[in-house]
C-alpha cells in the first residue's frame, strides 16, 4: 500500500534520478512509437511543463535524447543537440537495454561524446526498457 503522501513519489523518482528540476526547460528529441511515456510523463510532472520538440528555439537545461542502433549518426546528433544547450546543461541519451530492439553498445555512446567534446558522467536505468547515459560539457583543467 502506498501512503498517500507518496501516491505521485513514484512517478517522479525517474526524473529526479534524471536531475531534472521544477522549472527547468527540457527539450525531447527522438521521439517514436517506442519511447516510454510513463518516463516522458515523470519528467513533464517533475519541471512543470511540456517537453520542447526539435523546432522549439529557445535555450534548454536538458536535452532528452530517445536514441535507437539504426538511428543514423550520434555524433552530428549530439552535435545538434548541443546547439540550445545552455552552459551548464547536460544531454540525457536514453538507448534501449540489453536485448531490446535497438540496443546500442555503450562503446558507441563514449565514441560519440568523446568526438562531441562531451563527458559521460552517469548512467541511470529509466524504466524496464530503457537506459540513460548523462553526457555533459568538459571542463577545462585549472592551471597551476
Amino acid at each position: 500500500m502506498v501512503a498517500a503522501g507518496d501516491a505521485g513519489k513514484g512517478r517522479t523518482d525517474v526524473a529526479e534520478r534524471l536531475d531534472i528540476e521544477p522549472e527547468m526547460v527540457v527539450q525531447e528529441l527522438g521521439w517514436d512509437e517506442d519511447v516510454d511515456d510513463d518516463v516522458r510523463a515523470a519528467i513533464e510532472e517533475r519541471c512543470g511543463s511540456e517537453l520542447l520538440d526539435e523546432d522549439a528555439d529557445e535555450v534548454v537545461d536538458v536535452v532528452l535524447l530517445w536514441w535507437r542502433e539504426d538511428d543514423g549518426d550520434l555524433t552530428d546528433t549530439l552535435l545538434d543537440a548541443m546547439t540550445p544547450l545552455s552552459d551548464d546543461g547536460v544531454i540525457w541519451v536514453l538507448t534501449p537495454k540489453t536485448g531490446r530492439d535497438g540496443y546500442v553498445e555503450p562503446a558507441d555512446i563514449a565514441e560519440a561524446a568523446s568526438t562531441a567534446n562531451l563527458a559521460q558522467t552517469a548512467n541511470v536505468s529509466v524504466s524496464e526498457g530503457w537506459m540513460g547515459t548523462r553526457l555533459a560539457y568538459r571542463r577545462a583543467k585549472a592551471r597551476r
